[in-house]
């Protein structure tokens, strides 16, 4: 049989009928825990020998396991674990390559709460990074590998200048390090970027966002390729003996390595960080992203289109500086290289006058919602230095290119000539 493409797995991947009483559409488990049925039984589902079942919520779920193994699937990768946001997703990851110390480099120009808690929070727990300002400056990014570098993150697509990030010539770099890329793919998600296929070892979501894209649930998504070596000095945490992996009564040990091999990354952030500290994926949850995600590459082409032609608008309005818009730099070679389908569908403007005139702007959109989050079906604007980004520093920002007048929309669904009109009757009125 042929392998399924991109719009048949998200609507049937991870999910067999016959497994669920035949439902056509993935049940709803809202339990807390399920019966063992017996001792017998209960020792092997509690020692993962019984594949199938569950014994807790927490420990895992039938609905939110189909959401896990859909996404796998549409994302190229050997697992995933669903969290209950897409902060937790990238504090799990984090921590799990680094919980011993160590240094991250990332760049500067990413969502703020990522960029608040890599600058002010993850340095508590011996977790340093170094920033730069151009992660596609490979040079700086080699100088900054010494022997405790754990990884290196990025933004396939930058929130919210969506600068793009060259895969590629990262994944050399860390590989040639012996270490993994980590890639937070919530702009594009994988409709639009499949990073595995450009080398990355391990990506992150706020499926929030486009994912859903209906902006009714917070959720995120670790996922795992399979392809990365945790079998290395460097990550001692991988190897070391695990007293629930192993087996008391025969007096066996394991590893997560020697038990998991290539997926010991994805099962540990399972066993150890979703299970321990808990921050659990509701299955109701799980169900409406289910939901979201069969539309996802209708929803996405749509969204790109209007995304464009709403840019190519603001370009010509006398009174905007700049688009920050990736999709259309006719001559980025990175656009044509990892996104031939289009960047997304959210963008930024810089708007000329001062911050009387951003917030006049904002006061009269109509159909705009002025609300932060992206990958809405409903469109929405943000002033980022005051929300999204309210946590980096000025001086930060305005290194980036981040400054008070810029404006960040994501598109919608709506008409996009209607979206247009409301945009220039708000810059007509915030500058009248």
């Amino acid at each position: 049989m042929t392998k399924s493409k991109f719009d048949t797995l998200s609507i049937h991947a991870g999910y067999d009928p016959k497994d669920h009483r035949f439902a056509s559409s993935v049940p709803i488990y809202q339990t807390a825990a399920f019966g063992l049925e017996n001792t017998e039984t209960a020792d092997k589902i509690v020692t993962g020998k019984l594949a199938g079942r569950y014994d807790y919520s927490r420990d895992g779920n039938p609905t939110v396991r189909v959401f896990e193994d859909r996404i796998a699937a549409l994302d190229g990768g050997v697992d995933a674990v669903a969290v209950g946001s897409g902060m937790a997703a990238i504090s799990y990851t984090i921590l799990n390559v680094a919980e011993n110390g160590g240094r991250i480099i990332a760049p500067r120009n990413i969502y703020g709460s990522s960029l608040d808690e890599f600058r002010t929070f993850f340095p508590k727990f011996g977790i340093d990074f170094d920033f730069v300002d151009d992660i596609n400056d490979f040079k700086t990014v080699k100088n900054l590998i010494g022997e405790d570098t754990k990884a290196i993150y990025v933004e396939s697509v930058a929130n919210p200048s969506t600068e793009i990030a060259d895969l590629e010539k990262l994944a050399e770099i860390a590989h040639a390090a012996c270490i993994p890329l980590i890639v937070d793919n919530t702009f594009p998600t994988p409709y639009l970027l499949r990073p595995f296929e450009h080398g990355a070892d391990i990506t992150v979501y706020s499926s929030t966002k486009g994912i859903n894209g209906h902006g009714n649930v917070i959720s995120g998504l670790v996922v795992d390729h399979g392809t990365f070596d945790w079998n290395n000095p460097k990550f001692p945490q991988f190897s070391e003996l695990e007293f629930t992996l192993g087996d008391e009564d025969s007096h066996k040990q394991e590893s997560f390595v020697s038990k998991f091999g290539q997926q010991a990354f994805i099962k540990r952030i399972r066993m150890k960080y979703l299970r321990l500290l808990g921050a659990v994926l509701e299955p109701v949850d799980a169900y409406l992203i289910l939901l979201g995600l069969e539309t996802i590459s209708e929803r996405l082409d749509r969204e790109v289109a209007s995304a464009t032609k709403i840019a190519e608008f603001l370009s010509t309005n006398k009174h905007v500086k700049k688009v920050f818009y990736s999709g259309i730099e006719k001559d980025n070679p990175l656009v044509k290289k990892y996104f031939p389908k289009g960047v997304g569908g959210i963008l930024s403007f810089e708007l000329a006058g001062n911050t009387k005139n951003v917030a006049t702007l904002i006061d009269n959109v109509h159909v705009f919602s002025y609300l932060p989050n992206i990958g809405d079906s409903r469109s929405l604007i943000v002033n980022p230095t005051r929300t999204t980004h309210r946590e980096v520093p000025a001086k930060i920002r305005e290194s980036q290119g981040l400054n008070d007048q810029v404006l960040r929309l994501s598109i919608g669904l709506e008409d996009v000539d209607d979206l247009i009109a409301d945009l220039n009757q708000a810059i007509n009125q915030a500058f009248e």
